[in-house]
């Protein structure tokens, strides 16, 4: 179905076996275990020989259909579901890290993405090399023969920065290290993270994919497109799996040990929110660039920051790693932390809450929430302002969204 454009693909892939209902949603099999016809059967599956599943700790048909769907739609090699996008982050590093082993990314970070590598990989003993990701040379000098991969967000949250994508794959590929890309902000229905280099995608699928946060999840999409035999943890198996050596790894041992797999009823969710996935998108980028451009006439607002605006420092980049709508959600700066309380309890339609591409519009001020614990020292390293609130756009029209936007300003000054 290659030729197929991304609802056609996502609307015809079949079940793995045929439902004696002929039901047109996948069924929802909450079951722990499965019973099987003999012994030998049994022992087949557990050994790997046969695909059967064996206990919904590890597979589960439903969860497997959702994972299908999402494979036959970014043509990766494999794609394993989580509990949520932080079960999936911490499930790739715990794959592919090792004692003295380096990691180099951003300080431009999801908070707890930034905590987990600087927090609770320490005890590891797995160093985490922040640097300039922006910087070719910056981020070189950081890499060397222990380094397990390089990190990044594809549009960092909630600062808005942009990397050029094919200069970082390109120094990934000469220092044979894998590039793996938290790619959250911007739908897999058009942003096709093979095709920059990135060898394996983390999703948050809790965001757009679940259909109006229904649910929370994770993805792992592996595009079995790394050597793993350049990975000092990974290359004695690599030298019997090859570029499979990850998904072997995860599958076979990481996932089922840290016991994360996404449960059957939100893979029922998410595999419905697939469906309406490109059009929620769509709307909601278009909402948010427009709603961006009006922003910046009113007064009070100090910046607005979107990498869909003509003058924005990321703009040509962006348009061309994402198109001229990239994402739903935007910042923009009040004229302190008191002048965004105020605005935000104003606020009369768009709710304040986290999580992001919600059905309805959210607001948050990061740095006393998702940021609120960490030291002003460090939310200035990672370029967290008190005065920043971030928007996340959802389905109303433009027009209600700026009229809140708008009277909520007029009453704050």
């Amino acid at each position: 179905m290659n030729d197929l454009n991304f609802e056609d693909c996502l609307l015809n892939i079949p079940y793995p076996q045929h439902d004696i209902y002929n039901s047109l949603s996948m069924p929802v099999y909450n079951a722990a275990a499965y019973e099987f016809k003999t012994a030998a059967d049994m022992e087949a599956a557990f050994c790997g020989k046969t695909a059967d599943h064996t206990y919904s700790r590890i597979s589960n048909p439903t969860v497997h259909y959702f994972e299908e769907r999402v494979k036959h739609i970014t043509g990766a090699y494999n794609v394993t579901a989580f509990n949520s996008g932080m079960a999936a982050i911490s499930n790739v590093f715990m794959s592919i890290a090792y004692s003295g082993a380096n990691i180099v990314t951003s300080r431009h970070l999801f908070g707890n993405t930034y905590s987990f590598f600087a927090n609770t990989l320490k005890a590891f003993d797995v160093e985490v090399r922040f640097c300039d990701l922006t910087n070719e040379e910056d981020t070189r000098k950081n890499i060397d023969e222990n380094t397990c991969a390089i990190f990044l967000e594809i549009i960092t949250n909630p600062q808005m920065e942009v990397v050029d994508l094919s200069v970082i794959s390109a120094l990934a590929k000469e220092k044979n290290v894998p590039l793996i890309a938290d790619t959250t902000i911007i739908s897999f229905s058009v942003f096709k993270a093979t095709n920059v280099g990135i060898d394996i995608e983390v999703v948050s699928s809790t965001k757009y994919i679940s259909g109006g946060a229904t649910s929370v999840g994770g993805l792992i999409i592996d595009y079995a497109s790394f050597d793993w035999t350049k990975n000092k943890r990974l290359s004695e198996v690599a030298n019997d799996h090859g570029n499979y050596t990850f998904n072997f790894k995860l599958r076979k041992e990481i996932h089922r040990n840290f016991g994360a797999y996404m449960n059957p009823g939100t893979a029922h969710l998410q595999t419905i929110g697939l469906e309406t996935l490109q059009l929620r998108y769509e709307k909601q980028s278009r909402t948010c660039l427009e709603l961006a451009k009006r922003l910046k006439t009113l007064k009070g607002v100090e910046y607005v920051n979107y990498t869909g605006l003509s003058d924005n420092p990321f703009y040509e980049l962006s348009c061309l790693q994402f198109g001229e709508t990239p994402g739903a959600m935007l910042t923009f700066d009040l004229a302190s932390k008191d002048a965004c309380f105020r605005f935000m309890d104003k606020l009369k339609a768009i709710r304040r809450a986290t999580n992001l591409f919600d059905n309805k519009s959210l607001a948050i001020h990061p740095a006393s929430t998702i940021y609120g614990n960490f030291s002003q020292t460090q939310r200035d390293a990672m370029n967290v302002s008190d005065k920043t609130v971030r928007l996340s756009v959802g389905l109303e029209s433009v027009d209600f969204l700026h009229d809140d936007i708008k009277q909520a300003l007029v009453k704050n000054y």
